[in-house]
């Protein structure tokens, strides 16, 4: 079933989930990207973007001459094992091993399966929050969602061929070969695709993380300047998420309904958007006292200690994963380590007790990549939907076959972290952001200066937040670059930029075709190559 089949109506229908062809082949290939995800977290501590070969392996399956799989040719179809594939992966790795390995490298590995028990329940609770919220004003399909637009316009470049897929394949080997020579190249990928606004503050914060120690003779990071950059910067994006959620809009289309493009309208309106994120802080409640209950935190904190700790620990939970959606919407990268460890900066100077600590950072690390992944998923499925007609009725059809789909790879990865924890931390393959937080909370605070810092800094990324606005996000994009800090990636970002603006000069609305599937195929061609490192050895 081809991209033009679907729109003549041929597919009226959204393809199932729970079709036999494809549950079988999403619980094999989530299988095989938890199993990626968990190796490559453990032995080089990074994370791969699968979406892309899960989505390759299924067109691939689908050109197979054998009845059963000759569905699979079908563009959605292919769409919802990207998604279970990718979830797995990030699910796996970053959700769940990642947080439970943080009390196993404190030196407690009692608290292993009380925080597992937690992380289960936040990862669902976490992918929940984003299925109510994807295409509302918080969170818009219209947004750029880089790593959606590369995984969307692979399948459409199978499914078509032809010019799309020589630029596509073009880009891809260009990624490839650019990241076998250690550059980051993904950095350049996103530039061609996301918000102009918010990757030039994010190339900025790179370079002034890169060039700070040569610059100044200081390392902004040991200063905590970048934590207090962002924390001034969430804030505001927090009261930005606020008044989108609580502010009603009092201007109703006059066009007539034939102007209107349905798939630029947002599905999510303010109610549900507010009920959307009660929900999900329900649930992080309920994952919260999980962890505190079987942890033992009763023998640790008095009742309305505990109580508070709780309340804390799933308030924290859905400020980490809206403050890293928002970043990995923009620019494609989510700083969900760099975010966890300004709570756990927070934890310190307020005096959290060693264990309740290592507890609360385990639990909040666990929200975030599930759901900026997810965001990325329904980012590609949009596209693939967004011409078909009734466009409504199909849009929400298959964004919850779409959710379905991740929920399957999600168990798969949660059953893989279950059985073979015990395996990697026993052969001491543990994340290395587990030990740098377990390290960190051993350690204390030694600089009693620290908070004076954080308020300090906070200032500007409060002021450039502001300035930029909820569209933009640009005080958080700069505190991401800050935080993330990789190597030349300002400079792939800066030229990436350029050129995107040079191009479009020249040619206009019709360059943006072609960005999109440059940009997707050094994406594409990055994770090719980080899926490619599984098979190095530690």
């Amino acid at each position: 079933m081809t991209v033009s089949e679907s729109r003549t109506g041929a597919e009226r229908a959204h393809p199932r989930a729970f079709e036999p062809t494809v549950l079988v082949i999403t619980v094999v290939l989530s299988v095989v990207g938890a199993i990626i995800g968990l190796h490559l977290i453990t032995t080089l501590g990074i994370s791969a973007n699968t979406s892309v070969i899960g989505a390759l392996i299924a067109m691939i399956i689908g050109r197979i001459n054998v009845a059963a799989l000759r569905k699979m040719r079908s563009v959605h179809r292919q769409n919802l094992v990207q998604s279970a594939v990718s979830g797995s992966t990030f699910a796996a790795a970053n959700s769940l091993l990642a947080p439970i390995a943080v009390p196993f490298a404190f030196g407690r590995p009692d608290l292993v399966w009380p925080v597992f028990a937690g992380v289960a329940i936040g990862l669902f609770a976490d992918s929940f929050v984003l299925y109510r919220l994807f295409n509302s004003r918080l969170l818009p399909a219209q947004a750029a969602w880089p790593p959606g637009v590369a995984a969307a316009d692979t399948i459409i470049a199978g499914d078509k061929g032809g010019r799309r897929a020589i630029v596509l394949a073009g880009g891809a080997v260009i990624g490839f070969i650019g990241s076998l020579f250690k550059l980051p190249v993904s950095a350049a990928g996103v530039a061609f695709i996301g918000n102009i606004w918010a990757l030039a503050m994010f190339g900025v914060g790179l370079m002034v993380s890169q060039y700070s120690p040569a610059w100044f003779s200081i390392d902004i990071g040991d200063l905590y300047i970048p934590h207090g950059v962002m924390i001034g910067a969430g804030l505001v994006a927090l009261g930005q998420a606020a008044y989108l959620m609580f502010r009603k809009d009092k201007k109703k289309a006059a066009a007539p309904e034939r102007s209107i493009d349905p798939s630029q309208l947002p599905q999510v309106d303010e109610r549900a958007l507010r009920r959307g994120v009660l929900e999900g802080y329900v649930l992080f409640v309920l994952g919260a006292a999980v962890v505190a209950l079987a942890g033992g935190l009763m023998s640790e904190l008095s009742v309305p200690g505990l109580i508070m700790w709780v309340l804390a620990a799933a308030l924290a939970a859905i400020i980490h994963e809206i403050i890293v959606g928002l970043a990995a919407m923009h620019s494609g990268w989510f700083p969900a380590f760099a975010v966890t460890l300004i709570f756990l900066v927070l934890g310190l100077i307020l005096g959290v007790p060693p264990v309740a600590l290592a507890l609360f950072v385990g639990y909040t690390s666990a929200t975030g990549p599930a759901f900026a992944d997810m965001g990325y998923d329904f980012k590609a499925g949009w596209l693939l939907r967004k011409e078909h007609r009734p466009y409504d009725a199909y849009e929400r059809s298959g964004r919850f076959q779409q959710y379905l789909a991740s929920l399957v790879g999600f168990a798969v990865a949660t059953v893989a972290v279950a059985v073979s924890w015990q395996s990697f931390f026993g052969d001491g393959l543990i994340p290395p952001v587990a030990e740098v937080y377990a390290a960190t909370i051993k350690a204390g605070l030694t600089d009693p200066d620290i908070l004076m810092t954080l308020l300090l800094w906070a200032i500007p990324g409060a002021l450039i937040q502001l300035l930029g606005g909820s569209s933009r996000q640009m005080g958080v994009l700069l505190a991401t670059g800050l935080l993330v800090g990789t190597p030349q990636a300002c400079w792939l970002v800066f030229g990436a930029l350029l050129v995107r603006i040079a191009y479009r000069w020249w040619r206009g609305e019709r360059a943006d075709e072609d960005l999109n599937l440059v940009g997707a195929g050094l994406i594409a061609g990055d994770a090719l190559y980080s899926t490619s490192r599984i098979f190095e050895s530690k």
